[in-house]
């Protein structure tokens, strides 16, 4: 299958040993859209490298940058204001939302519903309106600096992200009452990719595909940051770790995204939104890493300072690529056309893993 397969979200290729329709084994090829990212950021300065790592994971450009920003700052042993860490949660739990909008109708797509597509494509451009009034990008979002933020918010910002989250719960209902109970649905769906919590931890899978197996594992709940801790929201959880567990749990993601956002616009401080840091960026010899619950899973930077301009070595630790791991556990015994159905509940972005 694959690399030019359009079910398989990017030029992955997925060699199947088949007996019949039946999986007996896949393996995965990747690297055609490698791009050296990390050598990259050992050969940038530290401000330089920061709009790199918005092209990764393309589809949660924003959760890329906020991990990146945390890690240099943990090396300069500083922190965003709090206003701008409010802001940071806001225009992050947005783009969570995007990202599993574009997920939900990709898979669906996959699965061989095309209406879906067309109803979170209609939502998706609501949050990226904000993003391209916010900071003029609307895909590859650069939203955030070393310290803080770099633009102040633009006027009518909280009114345009409340409208958001008035907009998001019905349509949510919405597409449930389309896919959650439809038969064709649940047939391709449920006891399809089944994944046990012992699995998970054995190969390193985190995000809602973890969740989905049972295990309540948030990183804004188990090790906040940006100011997490200050806001009530769900872990939600599967109980069978299927594909269709892995859809509920996202479905349900969104829900406690807009709850994030709603108590963070309803509170956003004053004060300055950058911290005071050196306009050339000169970290201490040291090493950092620092991880976010990203849409997709863990995504961690782990950093290694000389004390020159540049980093010694950037690490960066996709979930996409260390989720891809588990498509062969999940694959076996199970049919061709449901390969498509479990690459897709994965939700991986190419650029992420071939970094």
């Amino acid at each position: 299958m694959g690399p030019q397969h359009p079910s398989t979200h990017g030029v992955l290729r997925v060699i199947l040993k088949l007996d019949g329709e039946k999986v007996l084994g896949t393996e995965c090829v990747v690297g055609y859209l490698h791009r050296g990212v990390e050598k990259i950021g050992e050969n940038r300065t530290y401000q330089q490298f920061a709009p790199y790592v918005d092209r990764m994971d393309y589809c949660a450009a924003v959760s890329n940058g906020l991990g990146y920003c945390l890690a240099v700052e943990k090396l300069l042993n500083t922190e965003a204001p709090p206003r701008a860490q409010a802001v940071r949660v806001i225009l992050t739990e947005l783009n969570r939302i995007a990202s599993h909008l574009l997920w939900l109708g990709t898979h669906a797509l996959d699965v061989g519903a095309i209406t879906p597509l067309f109803y979170v494509m209609r939502e998706r451009e609501e949050i990226l309106n904000i993003f391209e009034k916010y900071c003029g990008a609307r895909l590859t979002t650069h939203a955030f600096r070393i310290g803080g933020l770099l633009y102040g918010l633009y006027e009518g910002f909280e009114r345009d992200v409340k409208a958001v989250c008035d907009l998001m719960p019905p349509k949510i209902d919405e597409y449930e009452e389309l896919l959650t109970g439809n038969r064709i649905w649940i047939g391709r769906m449920k006891r399809v990719g089944v994944l046990t919590p012992e699995d998970c931890k054995a190969y390193g899978v985190t995000g809602p595909m973890l969740r989905a197996a049972g295990v309540k594992w948030d990183l804004r709940k188990a090790q906040p940051y940006s100011g997490y801790e200050k806001y009530e929201f769900e872990i939600p959880t599967g109980a069978h770790g299927d594909t269709y567990d892995r859809y509920l749990v996202r479905m349900e993601e969104m829900r406690q995204a807009v709850r994030i956002i709603r108590q963070a616009v309803e509170g956003i401080p004053e004060g300055p939104i950058t911290a005071k840091i050196p306009k050339v960026i000169k970290p201490p010899v040291g090493e950092a890493y620092v991880s976010i619950e990203a849409p997709k899973g863990e995504l961690g930077y782990y950093i290694v300072s000389d004390g020159s301009l540049q980093p010694y070595r950037l690490r960066v630790r996709p979930p996409s690529f260390v989720n891809l791991q588990a498509l062969d556990r999940m694959a076996r015994g199970a049919l061709v056309a449901d390969v498509v159905a479990i690459i897709g509940t994965i939700d991986i972005v190419l650029g992420e893993v071939d970094r």
